[in-house]
């Protein structure tokens, strides 16, 4: 049966970023689907792990500060070692930092990039090659952005991630689909999430924000689920190097 596709029982994702968030919505929606996770931070996750459990799927927390790359062969070391394979790779966990293009710092430049851009990169390169070594391909998802699209407001080094992020979701795509790795991206909309938290607070940011959104509401992280187990499962065995928005309508304004 075409559900069957799907399913994803027996399947072991690492999911970036799953203390809270986007990264809790997408955890918990791949253990529904019959995934084990291994939720990888800096932050506790053990309340989504709980939530995980509580659907019947296993869930590891790896400690890490995946500011720092080289963070990447631990946190697959962890993964294999508990579960014994990786099938599919989330790359959620991200930040972002807000200034005027004249002011903006150093600092804030390298702490977006070295998360949002470096580490999923290095990252995704270490689980590709256990892929490769596994001999039955694999999922890579990454988290984009619509300034994966746009050019946003007062976040150059999110806007610059974020368009890497989309970039080299083709690029790798290119390279690994002769190995049977898909790697695709999903491009959120504005979502309730703490990053979004200052643009909510602003009455004027959010309702220009919501008139332009045709379905009228800023998305929450279940809204997510569906594209993210989609782009997991074997159903998108043929998609390959897209960039997926979910986003109420945003880009069609």
């Amino acid at each position: 049966m075409i559900l069957d596709d799907f399913k994803l029982d027996g399947k072991v994702a690492i999911v970036t970023g799953t203390s809270r968030g986007l990264g809790e919505g997408i955890a918990l929606a791949l253990a529904e689907a019959g995934a084990n996770v291994v939720g990888v931070g800096i932050s506790d996750s053990s309340a989504t792990g709980q939530a995980i459990e509580a659907v019947g799927g296993e869930y590891l927390q790896v400690k890490a500060d995946l500011t720092d790359s080289s963070c990447v062969n631990s946190v697959v070391d962890q993964a294999k070692a508990r579960f014994g394979k990786i099938d599919i790779l989330v790359n959620n966990a991200g930040t972002i930092r807000r200034n005027d293009f004249l002011d903006f710092t150093e600092t804030d430049w390298d702490r977006v990039m070295d998360l949002n851009l470096k580490t999923l990169f290095f990252l995704s390169q270490a689980v590709a090659r256990e892929f490769i070594a596994q001999g039955n391909g694999g999922k890579i998802v990454h988290i984009a952005s619509m300034l994966s699209f746009q050019g946003g407001i007062r976040v150059p080094s999110y806007t610059a991630s974020k368009s890497g992020v989309k970039g080299l979701t083709m690029a790798m795509a290119n390279e690994m689909a002769a190995h049977g790795i898909s790697v695709n991206a999903i491009a959120p909309g504005y979502m309730a999430t703490d990053n979004t938290e200052q643009l909510r607070n602003d009455p004027q940011r959010n309702a220009d924000i919501l008139a332009r959104i045709p379905a009228g509401r800023w998305g929450v992280p279940a809204d997510l689920a569906g594209a993210v187990v989609f782009l997991s499962s074997p159903a998108a065995d043929y998609m390959n190097g897209h960039t997926l928005a979910v986003d109420g309508g945003w880009l069609a304004r």
